[in-house]
Parts: structure tokens; C-alpha cells; sequence
């Protein structure tokens, strides 16, 4: 799925989930999803406390001609997340997700320059994964 972001859940205060949509990574090498993001906040509270997850993607649906009803996949990733502190895997997966997200190399290379510096890379280890393909009809 080339989506663009998701919905990634963690176990949030006061036995609350918080879920917030983020743009991602997946790494087919690896077989691991990335983040980033500043290195302190809710999220990052919640992850401190307990590092399981859920991340979801969905598109948005096709329709064939003649049909109301969409036709929606999805996939459902649970796992573990961690920090990387590696500072080459950080600038790595950065030049990644820029490319991925910045309209050129250039300019995903200068966003690089700039923040680099205070980025959080997380990584999504993937426990079990699951996916679904649904007509809404």
C-alpha cells in the first residue's frame, strides 16, 4: 500500500488510547515501519511507559463505474517501537522519508541539513500484521 500516512495507537493516559495520524516509512528490507518526530511529547510519554503499538493504513477506496459502494484495503501492523540512536541509521531513514515526501532530492537534503539535529526516528518492530480488503456495499 503507497499511502501517504496512518493512524498510529499507543496506550495513552489514564488507560485512554491515543491515536494520532503520521506520515511513515516501511522498509521492505527490514521489513520495519519508521516515524519521525520531535523527541518529546505525548506520543513520546506513552511510548516511554509501554512501547507496544498498533498502526493502521487504509486508501481512501475505488469505485467501479456504476457502483456507490466502495472497495477499501487495509493493513494493521502490532508491534514494538523503539528510538534510534544510531546517528548514520537516523540520517538514513531521514534521506528516506524525504524522499518519499519532498517533491525533489534537493530540497529533502536541505530539511535534512536543517533538522537533523533534533529529529526522533522511531522503528516499528512488526509482532503480526494483518490485512483486509472490504466492499462497503
Amino acid at each position: 500500500m503507497r499511502e501517504p500516512r496512518g493512524v498510529l495507537a499507543v496506550h495513552g493516559d489514564d488507560g485512554y488510547p491515543y491515536a494520532i495520524p503520521l506520515d511513515f516509512l516501511f522498509e521492505p528490507e527490514t521489513g520495519k515501519i519508521y516515524f519521525h518526530g520531535a523527541r518529546e511529547g505525548h506520543k513520546i510519554d506513552a511510548l516511554k511507559r509501554d512501547p507496544k503499538v498498533c498502526f493502521c493504513v487504509y486508501e481512501k477506496g475505488v469505485q467501479k463505474d456504476g457502483d456507490w459502494a466502495y472497495t477499501v484495503r487495509s493493513v494493521v501492523a502490532f508491534g514494538r517501537m523503539r528510538q534510534v540512536t544510531e546517528a548514520d541509521r537516523i540520517v538514513e531513514i531521514c534521506r528516506k522519508l524525504g524522499l518519499k515526501y519532498y517533491p525533489s532530492a534537493e530540497e529533502a537534503e536541505e530539511e535534512i541539513r536543517k533538522a537533523v539535529d533534533r529529529v526522533n526516528i522511531l522503528e516499528l518492530t512488526i509482532d503480526h500484521m494483518t490485512g483486509k480488503r472490504v466492499h462497503e456495499k
